[in-house]
């Protein structure tokens, strides 16, 4: 019987679709993730590299990458944020979240990647998309707020 490789665990308790880069230096990363000529599972494997490096300059990596042409790419740039739940990356995220022209999926995660993070500054413009015409977006404000609402009562909750 064939013995497989068993895939590196995320620090993120997640399952990620590709290994994190072993390049550590952001640039790099950031030049291999934001190249359109590169292999998708490259890009995955910056982008993963970047998420578990963490730091502003990796969150400025990512979200300079949301200029990519891909949607798939950006929903999981998106998702990678609402991870690593830095405040740092809140202008981006409602940027992608109130450019209507932006991909469904994209402004789906972003919105719930903005309640992940669970900064309070994104409120007003995830109640605003709240009643987007698209469902799935309207529907992520939904729960993105409830989410944001539900971690600022437990950090005022000293029980």
């Amino acid at each position: 019987m064939e013995s497989r490789k068993k895939p590196e665990i995320s620090p993120f308790d997640s399952v990620d679709p590709a290994p994190p880069s072993q390049d550590s230096d952001i640039t790099s990363l950031s030049n291999t993730l934001s190249n359109e000529k590169e292999k998708m599972f490259q890009r995955m494997r910056a982008l993963f590299a970047l998420r578990n490096m963490g730091g502003h300059e990796s969150v400025d990596a990512l979200t300079n990458a949301f200029n990519s042409e891909s949607a798939l790419l950006k929903h999981e740039i998106a998702y990678v944020l609402g991870q690593m739940q830095d405040p740092h990356a809140v202008p981006s995220l409602i940027g992608r979240l109130s450019d209507t022209n932006e991909d469904v999926m994209v402004r789906h995660e972003a919105a719930e990647a903005l309640g992940a993070i669970g900064d309070m500054t994104a409120i007003d413009t995830l109640r605003k998309f709240q009643n987007d015409s698209e469902i799935v977006v309207a529907e992520s404000c939904e729960v993105a707020i409830d989410l944001l609402n539900y971690v600022s009562s437990k950090e005022l909750n000293y029980s």
